[in-house]
C-alpha cells in the first residue's frame, strides 16, 4: 500500500521544462530513483524544488501539480537518486513512482554563446539564406558527435520531414526571440 507524501498543490510555472521522471523507490529511507531525459541533467541537480505531475500511464496517486522540495540528489551507478524531506520512507517514495519531473527554467545553468537547450529550439521556424521556409523544428536527434534538427513541413498537402545537421557549417544564426533559425540549406537537399 503506497502512502502519498503530503505535498503542496501549486501551479506549474509557465517556464517549467520536463526533465525526467521518478522510476522507483530506492532503499528504505525515502530515497527514489530518477530517470533523467538529458545526458547532462544539471537542472535536476541544481533545483531545490521539483514540480511533479502524475504519471501518464499507470497508477495516479495525486492530481494536478505538486511541489516536491529536494534535499539531496546524487549519481548512483548508472542512475540518479534523490531525497526529499517530504518523503520519509519507502512507501512514500513508491507512491511517487512514474511522476513526471519538471524544473523551472530559471534553475537551468546558463548556456554559453552558441549553445542552446533542445527545448528552446523546438517550434522554431527554419529558413534558408534566401528566405525560403524549410519547416518548423519538431524534434532533435543526437547522432553521435552532432545533433540533427528534424523539421516538419507540408508538400502537396502531405506532412513531410527534413533534416539538417545542427552544426556551424549549415546553421548561420539562431534567433530565439524571433523564433527563427537561418540555415545554409536548400529545400531539395
Amino acid at each position: 500500500m503506497s502512502h502519498m507524501p503530503e505535498l503542496k498543490s501549486v501551479a506549474l510555472p509557465e517556464d517549467a521544462v520536463e526533465v525526467g521522471r521518478i522510476a522507483d523507490a530506492w532503499g528504505i529511507k525515502g530515497w527514489f530513483k530518477v530517470i533523467a531525459y538529458s545526458a547532462d541533467p544539471e537542472a535536476l541537480f541544481t533545483a531545490k524544488q521539483w514540480f511533479l505531475l502524475p504519471a501518464e500511464k499507470g497508477a495516479k496517486n495525486f492530481a494536478g501539480t505538486v511541489l516536491l522540495p529536494i534535499q539531496q540528489v546524487r549519481p548512483h551507478s548508472d542512475t540518479i537518486v534523490a531525497a526529499s524531506p517530504s518523503v520519509p520512507d519507502r512507501n512514500a517514495a513508491e507512491a511517487l513512482r512514474g511522476a513526471r519531473i519538471f524544473v523551472a527554467r530559471e534553475h537551468f545553468p546558463k548556456t554559453d554563446d552558441g549553445e542552446y537547450y533542445w527545448v528552446d529550439l523546438m517550434g522554431l521556424r527554419v529558413v534558408n539564406r534566401e528566405g525560403v521556409d524549410l519547416g518548423v523544428v519538431k524534434d532533435l536527434l543526437a547522432t553521435g558527435p552532432q545533433t540533427t534538427l528534424v523539421m516538419g513541413y507540408e508538400e502537396g498537402g502531405k506532412e513531410r520531414e527534413r533534416m539538417i545537421p545542427f552544426v556551424d557549417a549549415y546553421i548561420d544564426h539562431v534567433d530565439l526571440p524571433g523564433k527563427t533559425i537561418t540555415a545554409d540549406w536548400q529545400p531539395d537537399y
